[in-house]
């Protein structure tokens, strides 16, 4: 990979990049970012694509110059996130075949996965922006949800999937995978899409409980818990924080 040149940057964000180079996509982590943060991700991948998820295959895994690199088939299409931006009268549909494809993801199940309370428990306990009382709440909370075993995305979001020209899906960013409860799943991705509009969020979540026939307070009732995992990864921005702040008051929805 170290002959790999780095073209056209396809995707930035706080913790990687991503870059064109031939027929791959290569994902290149800062600096800081932990090597067990890209072998997990890199694991995740291929688990998933043995399940029968379609992702991007990898092709390669090295670190180059201090930074580790993911390369794997460059899949040329648009995001979700990018065809409604571009056509927002066609928002409603959009969302409909988002949840359609994250219900698929739940239908999955995987064997030496980590389960999603555990990883929730590691990071609401670590989190510092909080007192003992509401971390003593947010764990009682979370230690009274059923144990499902669900492939869960754990970040899933319209920009995670990507459509090509035939109409083929392939979902990307699998770091956060996990076995676990679909309704926590969905509550994450109510506080990604709330982040820019809550009115979109609004809609997903009563999308979803329709199609499932899942009451909407249960899954509300995931989102205090949520909010404390988003925070305690610390990749958010001062108006992010603020909003996942608000979220964090354990109460009883009605």
């Amino acid at each position: 990979m170290k002959d790999i040149k780095l073209e056209k940057k396809i995707s930035e964000g706080r913790t990687v990049d991503v870059y064109e180079s031939g027929d791959l996509a290569v994902k290149v982590f800062k600096p800081d970012c932990p090597k067990t943060i890209v072998f997990y991700e890199a694991l995740m991948n291929a688990k998933v694509e043995e399940a029968g998820v379609k992702v991007p295959k990898i092709t390669e895994i090295e670190l180059v110059d201090g930074q580790w690199m993911i390369a794997s088939e460059l899949i040329k299409g648009k995001t979700l996130a990018q065809l409604m931006e571009k056509q927002p009268e066609h928002a409603d549909a959009y969302l409909d075949d988002m949840l359609e494809i994250q219900l698929d993801i739940h239908r999955h199940t995987l064997t030496g996965v980590a389960k999603f309370k555990d990883t929730l428990r590691e990071e609401i306990e670590g989190l510092n922006e909080i007192d003992h009382i509401k971390k003593y709440e947010l764990l009682t909370r979370l230690d009274s949800t059923p144990k499902h075993k669900k492939l869960c995305h754990g970040n899933f979001g319209p920009e995670n999937v990507i459509v090509t020209d035939d109409d083929k899906v392939y979902i990307v960013d699998w770091v956060g995978a996990t076995i676990g409860n679909a309704s926590a799943d969905i509550a994450k991705t109510y506080l990604k899409l709330s982040l820019s509009s809550t009115e979109m969020a609004e809609k997903y979540m009563n999308l979803f409980c329709e199609k499932t026939a899942t009451s909407k307070k249960y899954v509300q009732e995931w989102l205090p818990i949520m909010a404390a995992s988003t925070l305690a990864k610390g990749i958010y921005t001062k108006e992010e924080r603020e909003i996942l702040l608000t979220w964090l008051d354990v109460v009883d929805y009605s």
